[in-house]
C-alpha cells in the first residue's frame, strides 16, 4: 500500500535507438528527477541521459562474467531503493521498454510499493516494436509467439507453425546458470534440433537486431535453419521465425458461426 513517503521512483524506457524513441513524459521524468539510474545499451546513450541530468549513475558495472544476473538484478534494486529510502525522487531509465526483458524495473517497483513509496512504469519503444516496423510484420495477419529462447528450449512449448514464431535472446540461448553474456553456436545446435522437429533444415529464418544509433541500419539477416548453429550472433540478437504449412479451419466453429447468420 503507498503512503505519504517522500521517495518515489519511476522506471522508464528510453526506446532502441538513441534521441528517437523516448517519450516527451519519460524525458521529463528523466529531468525532474534527484537522481537516474540507468541501465543502456550504449555508452552513447549514457551520455545522452546525462544531458538530461547532471546526476546520473550507470547500473551496467554491476555486470560480471561468471556472475549470476539475478543477483545482478537484487544489487540494482538495492541500489536504487537505497536512494527512495532516503526521500529522494528516482529514475530508473532502461533501454528500450522498462518492464520487457527487464526484471529489475518490476522488481523494484514491487518493493517500492510495499514499503509506501509511490512507484510506476513508463512504457518505451521496444524491440518488438522496431521488429514490426523493420520487418514489415503485421501480427495480426498469422498471428505472433514470442518466447525467451532458453525457455522454449527447455519446457514443451505447444505452438503454431502457420503462426511467426519470434526466440527472444538467442546470444545467451542455453544459460541455465545466468552468468554468461553469450553461449556458443553449441547452444544453438541443441536449438536447432529442437526446431528441426517442425521446421525443414531449409526452412528460411531471420536475424534480428534493432538500431541502437540513428545512423545504424537494423540487422535482418536470412539464413536456414540448417545454418542456425554457424551464424554469429549477439546477446540481443532475436531469432525470426517465418510461418510454415497451411492453416486448417476450424470447421466446428465455422459451422456454429454459420448457425448465427
Amino acid at each position: 500500500m503507498e503512503q505519504n513517503k517522500t521517495g518515489s521512483i519511476v522506471c522508464v524506457g528510453v526506446g532502441m535507438t538513441l534521441g528517437s524513441h523516448i517519450s516527451p513524459l519519460s524525458r521529463s521524468h528523466i529531468e525532474q528527477a534527484d537522481v537516474v539510474f540507468c541501465s543502456v545499451s550504449d555508452s552513447y546513450v549514457e551520455l545522452w541521459i546525462k544531458e538530461m541530468n547532471s546526476n546520473v549513475r550507470s547500473l551496467q558495472s554491476l555486470y560480471a562474467q561468471g556472475k549470476d544476473r539475478r543477483q545482478t538484478y537484487r544489487e540494482m534494486v538495492e541500489v536504487m531503493m537505497r536512494e527512495v529510502r532516503a526521500g529522494k525522487k528516482v529514475v530508473g531509465a532502461f533501454y528500450g521498454h522498462p518492464g520487457v526483458f527487464a526484471l529489475a524495473p518490476h522488481k523494484v517497483i514491487e518493493v517500492a510499493r510495499n514499503e509506501g513509496f509511490h512507484a510506476h512504469m513508463e512504457p518505451g519503444i521496444s524491440a518488438e516494436d522496431c521488429l514490426y516496423a523493420d520487418l514489415g510484420i503485421d501480427p495480426g495477419t498469422f498471428g505472433c509467439q514470442h518466447y525467451e529462447a532458453s525457455q522454449f528450449m527447455l519446457y514443451a512449448r505447444q505452438f503454431d507453425t502457420t503462426a511467426y514464431l519470434v526466440l527472444w535472446q538467442i546470444g545467451s540461448v542455453g544459460d541455465r546458470k545466468l552468468e554468461k553474456f553469450d553461449t556458443e553456436n553449441k547452444y544453438r545446435s541443441v536449438l536447432k534440433q529442437v526446431l528441426a522437429r517442425h521446421y525443414p533444415d531449409s526452412h528460411e529464418l531471420i536475424i534480428y537486431e534493432a538500431a541502437v544509433l540513428p545512423v545504424d541500419q537494423a540487422r535482418l539477416e536470412k539464413v536456414t535453419l540448417g545454418m542456425l548453429d554457424k551464424v554469429k550472433v549477439h546477446q540481443h540478437s532475436t531469432l525470426v521465425i517465418p510461418p510454415y504449412g497451411e492453416r486448417k479451419r476450424d470447421l466446428e466453429t465455422l459451422q456454429l458461426l454459420e448457425e448465427l447468420n
